[in-house]
């Protein structure tokens, strides 16, 4: 994984006190917005394990390679809706930033999340626009 100190996902707060916690299991995420921040995260730290065991069973793939050449830097939350403490459903729409040694652009995606036993985890997306 790659060291870092500030969190990635944008809310401003050290990394070992915002997203890494549950990146290690400590706790879970409390609303699909977080959850979606700290899959951000663990894309930009490397973090493959933690994005696969948040990935909703049904869509989960067998495995999961990240490029490390890809840097992201850069979250924006755009939009949410439901997705809260007593909502078993929720979309967060995003726009991700991203370094490479070949350029640099974005990815704008309505994400899906549902909440059950497991608490909440990412289920598919919709890619809205592309840098």
């Amino acid at each position: 994984m790659r060291p870092v100190t500030r969190c990635p996902c944008s809310r401003g707060l050290p990394l070992d006190e915002c997203c890494a916690p549950l990146h290690r299991g400590e706790r879970a995420a409390g609303t699909a917005e977080q959850l979606m921040r700290s899959r951000f995260s663990a894309f930009a730290v490397g973090d493959a394990a933690y994005l696969l065991r948040s990935w909703h069973p049904s869509t989960r793939p067998a495995d999961l390679t990240l490029d490390d050449d890809v840097r992201w830097y850069r979250l924006d939350v755009l939009a949410t809706s439901d997705g809260g403490a007593f909502d078993t459903r929720g979309t967060v729409e995003f726009e991700a930033f991203w370094r490479s040694p070949d350029g640099r652009g974005s990815l704008r995606e309505v994400s899906r999340f549902a909440r059950g036993a497991d608490g909440w985890q990412y289920v598919d997306g919709d890619v809205a626009a592309a840098g």
